[in-house]
């Protein structure tokens, strides 16, 4: 009977740890999509730099268009940045950024989306670095 209590009482535990786990969903995602962001924001200074470098080899040649282009890239990706961040901050208050107020569904929804955004646009930012920084050495 006592081992039949205590199972009961784990289960129950499990249960109830999992139902609580469904209420904070919305928060961890919302951490989640705010530390990607938080990991390539300082990039954009790299971004910078590498513009910079690759301007000043610019130029109508085979291989200056292969610094125009790696620049373009960059310039490109500086800007989904910003267009992302103004949008993200569009859609949601600082309440539920900061201190993770619950969202409604419709708030949920745009979080997933937001959440391919910015995974995306990690993507963009760290490949169009790399092309950068490859092409210089050469």
């Amino acid at each position: 009977m006592r081992r039949k209590i205590i199972l009961i009482l784990a289960f129950s535990s499990l249960f109830l740890g999992c139902k609580d786990q469904d209420k904070t969903t919305g928060l961890s995602q919302m951490e989640e999509v705010m530390s990607i962001h938080d990991e390539v924001m300082p990039k954009m200074s790299t971004l910078a730099k590498l513009v910079g470098e690759l301007k000043s080899k610019a130029d109508s040649t085979e291989q200056g268009l292969k610094y125009t282009s790696a620049m373009e890239d960059l310039q490109d990706s500086h800007k989904a940045m910003m267009d992302w961040m103004q949008g993200f901050g569009s859609r949601f208050t600082s309440d539920e950024i900061l201190n993770g107020a619950p969202l409604s569904e419709e708030k949920q929804e745009w979080l997933d989306e937001e959440e391919e955004k910015v995974i995306a646009l990690k993507k963009q930012i760290l490949e169009s670095i790399e092309e950068a920084q490859d092409l210089l050495q050469d």
